[in-house]
């Protein structure tokens, strides 16, 4: 055996070890599965790593795998008696069931914050920094309208991403007064130049008012963003019964 033979067995044995450590690294994230209808926990081989602790800006610790237990029980039930197979909501707003395209991240219920502190999504009138050019069409004042035509609300502020600047949301206010926020991507501002009007394809007119709403009026948390997302992904299934048939 000579030295070019004993490093080319060295390689092998670091090169598989690597595989072994990454393969496990990757189960931070998502293990132990677990199985519907057989109610085990999936873990293959190797094992889930043990937690480790990420210091945050915050002076707050993270650990990957999360410790704690994700509630499992929703309001939804197997179409079919096989595993895997399509659940169907049971509540009684579909679009809040969080099942399908209305599913969402159980994200920390805290707003996402820049390098100094301050919260990232903040609306136009906290953020005096922020304004709509004049050559663009500023959506505030004018109507919201659902993929049925039917008005939903008025367009009040639009919410910015102080890291990215951009638009995030459209603040509306809803049947009763109440405040809600529309993806930006999800709207679009359509009509001829002297009836401008935002229109929202996702969801009908009716249902501006059960968007889920805010805890604080200037602040949107990483958990309400995951729930607002989910409703308006909801909606392109659940808005309306004809959207749940097949296309032919």
């Amino acid at each position: 055996m000579d030295v070019a033979q004993i490093a080319l067995y060295m390689f092998w044995l670091f090169f598989a070890g690597l595989i072994y450590y990454l393969h496990r690294e990757n189960k931070r994230e998502g293990y132990p599965l677990d199985s519907d209808g057989r109610k085990i926990r999936v873990v293959g081989f190797p094992d889930v790593p043990s937690p480790k602790s990420f210091l945050r800006t915050d002076g707050t610790l993270a650990y990957a795998p999360h410790p704690e237990t994700l509630d499992t029980n929703i309001a939804a039930i197997p179409t079919e008696p096989w595993p895997g197979a399509p659940l169907h909501p049971t509540g009684a707003n579909p679009m809040l069931d969080g099942v399908g395209p209305g599913a969402y991240t159980m994200r920390e219920d805290v707003p996402d914050k820049i390098y100094d502190g301050r919260p990232l999504i903040v609306p136009m009138r906290a953020a005096p920094e922020f304004h709509v050019e004049e050559q663009d069409p500023d959506p505030r004042g004018m109507a919201v309208l659902g993929a049925d035509g039917v008005v939903g609300g008025k367009i009040v502020d639009l919410w910015v991403d102080r890291a990215e600047p951009q638009i995030r949301f459209m603040e509306a206010e809803a049947e009763g007064g109440r405040r809600v926020l529309i993806p930006i991507n999800l709207t679009r501002i359509e009509g001829p130049d002297h009836a401008l009007r935002v229109t929202v394809r996702a969801i009908n007119g009716h249902h501006f008012a059960a968007i889920p709403g805010l805890k604080n009026p200037d602040v949107v948390t990483k958990l309400e963003e995951e729930k607002i997302f989910g409703y308006f992904g909801a909606g392109t299934l659940y808005a309306d019964p004809d959207r749940q048939e097949s296309v032919i």
